[in-house]
């Protein structure tokens, strides 16, 4: 019962193939660094590659994104299929109209019970489109318009 946002956390490993992951545990954490956090689950197939990874794109989703979020949510051979991505830092893929896109560095990570917590840099900050943003409450998905 807290709605959240929803964003797609991208990266690249270390031999260029893009990863990615639906998340909605993203949060502020410092403005002085600029430092965010996600977490991922200790059983997830692309832990290791994140862990590796030199960057991460937080692609913020619109209110018109959940197909994209639902394919991002669950492991699938061809979850990249279609998706026009640009690079950004460190590779990470950014993700054609997202809403706004962070490009980050690692930070820290710290155990964090079933999963591990990423804490990464905010290097960069881009809006994309000027629309309203797909938001999760009470286990689904809706649109927040800019009017609500």
């Amino acid at each position: 019962l807290f709605a959240t946002g929803v964003v797609v956390v991208t990266a690249t490993t270390n031999v260029g193939t893009p990863v990615g992951m639906t998340m909605n545990s993203f949060n502020s954490v410092s403005l002085d660094p600029p430092l965010v956090l996600f977490s991922i689950d200790q059983s997830a197939l692309s832990l290791d590659a994140f862990r590796s990874a030199q960057g991460y794109a937080i692609n913020v989703l619109g209110g018109d994104q959940e197909e994209l979020c639902l394919r991002f949510a669950k492991p699938q051979a061809d979850k990249w299929k279609n998706i026009v991505t640009r690079p950004g830092e460190g590779g990470a893929p950014l993700i054609e109209d997202a809403i706004a896109y962070f490009e980050c560095v690692p930070w820290a990570t710290y155990d964090g019970g079933d999963h591990v917590i990423f804490v990464c840099r905010v290097i960069r900050f881009n809006q994309g489109r000027d629309d309203g943003a797909l938001v999760c409450f009470n286990g689904r998905f809706q649109a927040l318009s800019r009017d609500t």
